[in-house]
């Protein structure tokens, strides 16, 4: 009987020294992070490219008095910074006091894989931070 005690605390110690991470999980945790990698690598690109129409904007609002000049000085922007998603005429161009506000909305359409894509709402205006 002393010898069936021994064998069954063996054992029991053995299971609770063992800790860690199974391959199955590893396996898991790595799935998950090549998805989000992914993810990220597709929709950080339309961020950039965000801040580059939100940049344009400011500069237009700054180099033009009219609405036609700002139209014109953002189309030259954004051909300089590569940019096709929107262009002078989708501007809204308004006037609030004394200060010329330009702002901007688009949607963009990230496929991810299959067919599961992420639909971004951007909208910017140049009175914003």
């Amino acid at each position: 009987m002393s010898q069936e005690k021994g064998i069954a605390m063996i054992r029991n110690s053995g299971l609770r020294r063992q800790r860690g991470i199974s391959m199955l999980g590893i396996l898991f945790i790595c799935v998950a992070v090549v998805l989000v990698a992914i993810g990220a690598l597709k929709v950080v690109p339309t961020y950039m490219e965000f801040r580059s129409i939100k940049t344009a904007a400011v500069a237009a609002r700054d180099g033009g008095k009219t609405v036609l000049e700002i139209q014109k000085a953002f189309d030259r922007a954004a051909t300089v910074n590569d940019i096709a998603t929107i262009s002078g005429k989708d501007l809204e161009i308004t006037k609030e006091g004394n200060n010329i506000v330009v702002s901007f909305k688009y949607d963009k359409k990230v496929h991810l894989f299959y067919n599961v894509s992420l639909l971004i709402e951007y909208a910017g205006s140049t009175d914003q931070p």
